[in-house]
C-alpha cells in the first residue's frame, strides 16, 4: 500500500503547470519593471504630440 501511494502521480501535471505559470509571471513581471520607463516615456511623447497637434487645429480655426 505505501508502494502504491509513492507512486500515485496524480497531481503531479499541476504541479508542473503551476511551476511554469509562476515561471512565466516572473519573466512578465522582469520585462515589465525592465520597460516601464521607456514605455511610459513613449506614450508621454505620443501625449504630448496630439496635444501639440490639437493646438495647432485650435490656432489655425480661429483665424489668428
Amino acid at each position: 500500500m505505501l508502494r502504491k501511494w509513492f507512486k500515485d502521480e496524480e497531481g503531479q501535471g499541476m504541479v508542473e503547470y503551476g511551476l511554469i505559470i509562476g515561471l512565466i509571471a516572473i519573466v512578465v513581471i522582469v520585462a515589465l519593471v525592465a520597460l516601464g520607463p521607456k514605455i511610459r516615456d513613449m506614450f508621454d511623447q505620443v501625449n504630448d504630440s496630439i496635444d501639440n497637434i490639437g493646438k495647432e487645429a485650435t490656432t489655425a480655426g480661429s483665424g489668428t
